[in-house]
């Protein structure tokens, strides 16, 4: 198991616990505090530690070794478990809205006061575990990471409209006593958003979609420096958990023996590797060099 894995699977861990005492606190405080957004709040949080689980789960999968059944790794689990943990996004998301149609619908009393404090330690708890999350898992290049971090942005979303619609339903008294379910209303809204957000990346990896020129140009600069290599002619790359994978032509002088091109094609493997961290496998083509016809 890599460094990188090892940070992203502890990050995952100190959420995993903090989501938990804060899915308890949140779901106490609502119930006794007679606001809804303070329960569905919790009911995310919830949501969140399944969500780190298979997160954990994925990239333990994901950082074993290749095997004669899987020869490429099984980067996949980690796409797979964030594709999952944006599904169950959509879920929370659909459900927490028809929870909040229905507290709207009914009449209830106002709620309490001292909510607010704990949505204030709620909120700064999440951008904590935000940022750093999101950092590591950036740093990792790891899409499972990436969506637990926005799992958390999330999180502190729903508890931020559950603070403006409880200051609302406080400020206005008599009649505005619904202003934090359609905070939980609006909240659910911006977890479905951000949910197709994160599957779409997990979808791409799963569908081996070329990556960006942050990755393919740095390959093809690396490989275009090899002496004795004289153009490169195709270039395609796929993303497998944390690393990628590398389909490279090369062009050499189409008098250099079978013996040189195995040699050259070695060179160009291993300075691409060198010269891009996250590359994990490389398979260079060697093709002999034909120049272009000037044009007539």
């Amino acid at each position: 198991m890599t460094d990188s894995t090892t940070r992203v699977i502890r990050s995952t861990q100190v959420g995993l616990l903090a989501n938990a005492a804060l899915a308890i606190v949140k779901l106490i405080a609502g119930i006794v505090g007679n606001t809804y957004a303070l329960v569905a709040d919790a009911v995310e949080s919830t949501a969140d530690i399944f969500s780190s689980l298979i997160v954990w789960g994925g990239l333990r999968v994901a950082s074993r070794d290749p095997s004669e059944e899987y020869p490429f790794g099984y980067g996949k689990a980690e796409s797979v478990a964030a594709a999952v943990v944006s599904m169950m996004l959509l879920a929370a998301s659909v459900g927490i809205a028809f929870e909040a149609i229905g507290e709207i619908r009914t009449p209830h009393n106002t709620p309490a006061p001292w909510t607010l404090p704990v949505l204030v330690g709620v909120l700064l708890v999440k951008f904590v575990l935000f940022r750093r999350t999101l950092a590591i898992g950036s740093e990792a290049r790891s899409t499972a990471a990436r969506a637990d971090a926005w799992h958390h942005a999330s999180d502190a979303l729903t508890s931020a409209a559950a603070f403006i619609g409880i200051s609302i339903a406080l400020r206005g008294g008599p009649g505005w006593e619904q202003a934090d379910d359609w905070a939980a209303l609006f909240a659910s809204g911006v977890i479905f958003y951000n949910a197709i957000l994160i599957v779409r990346p997990a979808m791409h990896d799963l569908m081996d979609r070329m990556p960006g020129s942050d990755v393919v140009e740095p390959v093809r600069i690396a490989a275009s420096g090899v002496p004795r290599v004289l153009a490169v002619e195709k270039l395609s790359a796929r993303k497998a958990g944390m690393v990628y994978y590398i389909d490279i032509h090369v062009q050499a002088h189409p008098s250099m023996s079978l013996r040189d091109a195995h040699e050259l094609s070695g060179e160009v493997k291993s300075t691409i590797r060198r010269a891009v961290p996250g590359v994990a496998g490389v398979l260079v083509h060697m093709e002999p060099f034909e120049a272009a016809e000037p044009a007539r």
